[in-house]
């Protein structure tokens, strides 16, 4: 079906059937190629959504004040040694682990998918990673840690490199020119999504997150505590980006779907379990006030199972039970009081939809 426009002396045939060629051939990779970054009409219409919600919660970290977080790190008395080694734990593995998720984004997953809303809900998540990054850099400065700690801390402390080790070598795999056709790469990008957004962002940040906003909840680092507040709203969107990817490239590219090759994903989770258990006996190596080390290993299981729920794999540890769940609260954030001046700021616009404390949780 044609359609005809008569604009003057000018006629203008738009064929419809072309356009609807051009869309059915929209893929999550080996789809339509071209250099017109159209959006129209959106084939994966929950990427749009989703990037218009993680716009709308847009925040700058230099908005956060961070005279509290100041007085109580310079007060010898405030803090146990381990809440001070929790805050440089957290600072000094995050600083550099938003940044491995982003360059992931950037250089592998945005350069293999093809839909143009696909990469635009990415380059969103990349551009989150940024802030992330850069609020880890405003911590830093503001309590005036030495930098050279934390990047001693990334490459010093054995189970943060078996952690970047871990989501590294996945990531690796992918940095080269491979013919996605072929089912083996077809694996290695599903594997690379999962192992990204569901066993790194999904579930081996959680045990820091939770212990730094246990801190918060003890009106410990509230500036530290509400970045990391806005922080985890926003992984809770990466990850469902990175869920309904992996379910719609699965979809679309059945063949993978094997039993081996879910198995392999499973050990993966496990893999990254371990990791994170090790990591996390490392951060709070003895119990504090409203911190025990079992809860936190507990509530790791019972978050990996959620990950593996979420894209229809079998469970690792069903009887695992939710031991954190004030951690639901922390992400149901509308709208903040200004620390110092009393004033309410708003960090989602009025139009947009609240973000409840979802079922990631």
């Amino acid at each position: 079906m044609q359609k005809t426009f008569q604009v003057g002396a000018k006629t203008f045939v738009l064929d419809e059937a072309k356009a609807e060629a051009a869309f059915a051939a929209k893929r999550v990779i080996n789809g339509r190629q071209t250099m017109c970054f159209n959006l129209l009409p959106l084939k994966y219409q929950w990427a749009y959504d989703l990037y218009r919600k993680m716009k709308a919660n847009h925040w700058e970290p230099e908005d956060i004040p961070m005279g509290k977080d100041i007085e109580q790190w310079r007060d010898e008395k405030a803090l146990s040694e381990v809440e001070r080694w929790i805050i440089r734990m957290g600072i000094g593995y995050f600083s550099a682990a938003e940044g491995i998720v982003g360059d992931n984004i950037q250089h592998v997953v945005r350069e293999l998918v093809t839909a143009p809303e696909l990469k635009l809900v990415l380059g969103r998540h990349a551009h989150e990673e940024n802030i992330h990054a850069d609020s880890l850099l405003y911590m830093i400065a503001s309590l005036g840690i030495n930098p050279h700690e934390c990047e001693a801390m990334f490459e010093d402390v054995p189970t943060i490199v078996r952690k970047n080790e871990f989501v590294t070598r996945v990531s690796r795999s992918l940095r080269r020119d491979l013919d996605m056709t072929q089912i083996e790469n077809k694996k290695l990008l599903a594997k690379n999504i999962f192992v990204f957004g569901q066993c790194m962002e999904g579930t081996q940040f959680y045990g820091l997150f939770g212990m730094v906003l246990s801190l918060y909840r003890q009106n410990k680092f509230p500036g530290i505590g509400q970045m990391f507040r806005y922080t985890l709203r926003d992984e809770s969107n990466h990850i469902e980006v990175f869920r309904n990817l992996f379910m719609d490239l699965v979809e679309e590219n059945r063949e993978i779907w094997t039993a081996e090759f879910k198995e392999e994903l499973r050990d993966l989770m496990q893999e990254a379990i371990t990791l994170e258990k090790e990591f996390i006996r490392d951060c709070l190596p003895v119990n504090a006030v409203g911190l025990r080390l079992e809860d936190f290993l507990t509530y790791i299981d019972y978050i990996a199972d959620r990950r593996l729920e979420g894209v229809g794999l079998a469970l690792l540890n069903p009887s695992a039970k939710n031991p954190l769940p004030w951690l639901a609260e922390m992400m149901d954030i509308k709208k903040e009081q200004n620390f110092f001046e009393g004033r309410v700021t708003e960090y989602q616009k009025a139009s947009s939809l609240n973000v409840a404390a979802d079922d990631e949780l």
